[in-house]
């Protein structure tokens, strides 16, 4: 179901549990639910690496002019968020979903920062390591092969 409607859901009684994402990890206890499992802490307890939440990918067969321009402007985009961050925490709070600024900035922190610009050793082993473990639970089909850009 659309991750919106996950609190919704538990709180009418139509499932037990769900998983919180995006704001929601933030705003689930004012709405009177409570955590069973912190997937970030359990992860970095499991792997002592941080939790891969998201990413680009971009189709190989793009080449790799258009691959290195997508990139650039990927990166210049989010280099500008972290440099302006008042204006782009302006920009996002028309998407903030009922949050004050304040949490919006700790949401907004918790997502654009210094590893959304470069995972880092330690951000590419688990990426690696989450795709590994998803094949190899039969989660992912083939075992996918990343290229970092």
């Amino acid at each position: 179901m659309p991750f919106d409607q996950i609190i919704p859901q538990v709180l009418e009684g139509k499932y037990e549990a769900g998983l919180i994402i995006h704001e929601g990890q933030l705003t689930y206890d004012k709405a009177g639910l409570h955590r069973i499992i912190d997937l970030g802490r359990w992860w970095q307890k499991m792997t002592g690496l941080p939790l891969p939440l998201g990413g680009n990918a971009i189709r190989r067969a793009l080449g790799p002019e258009l691959i290195s321009a997508v990139n650039g402007a990927l990166r210049d985009s989010i280099q500008y968020a972290l440099d302006h961050r008042e204006e782009a925490l302006s920009y996002a709070m028309q998407f903030a979903r009922d949050l004050d600024s304040q949490t919006a900035d700790r949401f907004v922190g918790m997502y654009v920062n210094e590893r959304t610009l470069d995972y880092g050793p330690e951000g590419r082993e688990a990426v690696v390591r989450l795709l590994d473990m998803g094949h190899k639970a039969g989660i992912i089909g083939p075992e996918a092969r990343v290229d970092w850009v």
